[in-house]
């Protein structure tokens, strides 16, 4: 890997920020500007790890020793919208909300759809985000990507193996992301981007520190009475209601008494106490229906720290 001369910034016992407001430190945190300076940062570590906006992320309280880059710089932010063709290009460390407003006046519709999710794009286009109204993979044209060697990919929609909330691009660094939006009439798309934000409004529990949906919602192995037939895929939240889990609580870790799928945090919780609520919910939901979650949430853990059962990314 040829590395280039850089000025790479890097900061150490670094807060890790997440939406959870909880959470360990990592040791060091590096913020690069350029490809160049990525591949600086595999020189350091080739198997760093990339934070976005913290908003689907749990750090262990031990924190990492892997190096953090943080995507959220202004060399990864940039945002170029062509209002005629409707091809928009945005850099892996820009906000998703803030690129679906732009969006939204600008005339484009397709992107509004994932309003109320809180993520970088280039996070929201490796666990493929999206919600009841669509997903990134709807209006995806093509990812570019660094390798772990330090080589730069673009993956065109039909090389991108995109699924319900995984895109198997977890073993790439993207960079950038490049939407086929549609040019449609500013208020109707804005009409869209309300009826999207209201229906999280009244269904999530926005308000509170949350890191979004925990669990993803499964596919079903045998039918089960009174909720679907083997094959279809049901609401991990209603799961986890009809367990008896809503409330259920660790310490300051809470199971949202509004959406199930969501666990809170008080300002005095650990990591851990939603760790062991998440495997708590997990056992309680498989002993009523025979159902393992799988979680959405991501984790991170130093690979010397001892935690409860299951895999942690």
């Amino acid at each position: 890997m040829s590395v280039p001369t850089t000025e790479l910034t890097i900061e150490r016992d670094a807060l890790i920020p997440t939406w959870f407001h909880i959470g360990g430190r990592a040791t060091r945190l590096a913020t690069p500007e350029s490809t160049g300076e990525l591949i600086a940062c595999l020189a350091l570590d080739d198997e760093f790890k990339v934070l976005g906006e913290g908003a689907n992320l749990l750090v262990d309280d031990a924190g990492v020793s892997n190096l953090v880059v943080s995507m959220q710089t202004d060399g990864f932010r940039q945002i170029e919208i062509d209002t005629v063709t409707g091809v928009v290009r945005a850099g892996a460390g820009a906000s998703l909300p803030s690129l679906i407003n732009r969006c939204v006046r600008a005339g484009l519709g397709g992107l509004e759809v994932l309003a109320g999710i809180p993520a970088t794009v280039g996070g929201a286009a490796i666990m493929n985000a999206g919600g009841h109204f669509g997903a990134m993979s709807d209006v995806v044209l093509a990812v570019s990507a660094l390798d772990r060697a330090g080589r730069e990919h673009v993956y065109e929609r039909s090389q991108i193996d995109f699924d319900y909330r995984q895109s198997r691009l977890n073993h790439l660094i993207v960079t950038q992301v490049i939407f086929g939006l549609t040019k449609a009439d500013a208020g109707e798309v804005k009409e869209s981007l309300n009826r999207c934000m209201d229906y999280k409004t009244k269904s999530q529990p926005l308000g509170e520190k949350s890191a979004g949906c925990v669990f993803k919602n499964p596919v079903l192995l045998e039918s089960i009475t009174g909720i679907a037939e083997s094959g279809e895929r049901v609401g991990a939240g209603m799961l986890i209601d009809r367990a008896g889990c809503k409330g259920m609580s660790i310490g300051g870790a809470t199971v949202s008494d509004l959406h199930a799928n969501f666990i809170t945090t008080a300002p005095d919780a650990r990591a851990r106490q939603v760790i062991e609520l998440i495997t708590k919910v997990q056992t309680k939901v498989f002993e009523t229906f025979g159902v393992w979650l799988e979680r959405e949430l991501v984790i991170w853990t130093d690979q010397s720290t001892d935690l409860a059962p299951g895999e942690y990314l």
